[in-house]
């Protein structure tokens, strides 16, 4: 009976720690994808600061709501700044500045997308074989017949 309860007890601390490398495995998930974002909204932001936020959610195919998270989150990470437009009458237009530490993200994550990009295609390109390459180079190209066009 006591081996039955010791055994119980370790499968729960088991499923415990499983269910905790689940939530760190899907939170690093969401990091990746979150980078992804604030690095694509960065690069829009550094080409047209005057962009509103209905255009680049259009850009991005963000909706406004996540669109206005990840402003936010950059705003308060001190990556960007938000400041209105002073001549507009009805100051709700603005323009967001990448401050310094935003600069550098926006290149850390380029380097870091370059890199995962490079990556993906050393493992395509290691795919594909000298056979497959040989292959293609036995088949005969088909000529087009200029006449028939």
């Amino acid at each position: 009976m006591l081996i039955i309860q010791a055994i119980l007890i370790l499968f729960n601390k088991i499923k415990l720690y499983c269910s905790k490398f689940e939530l760190y495995v899907h939170y690093l998930n969401n990091m990746k994808k979150n980078n992804q974002d604030h690095f694509e909204i960065l690069r829009k932001i550094s080409k047209k600061p005057q962009v509103s936020q209905r255009e680049l959610a259009e850009e991005l195919g963000f909706s406004l709501g996540k669109l206005n998270y990840c402003i936010k989150e950059l705003q308060s990470k001190g990556l960007i700044k938000i400041r209105n437009f002073k001549k507009n009458k009805k100051k709700i237009n603005y323009f967001y500045i990448l401050t310094p530490q935003g600069i550098s993200s926006k290149t850390k994550l380029a380097i870091n997308f370059m890199k995962k990009k490079m990556k993906e295609y050393d493992e395509l390109k290691a795919e594909i074989n000298d056979e497959d390459i040989s292959e293609l180079n036995i088949q005969p190209t088909k000529k087009i017949d200029h006449t028939l066009l």
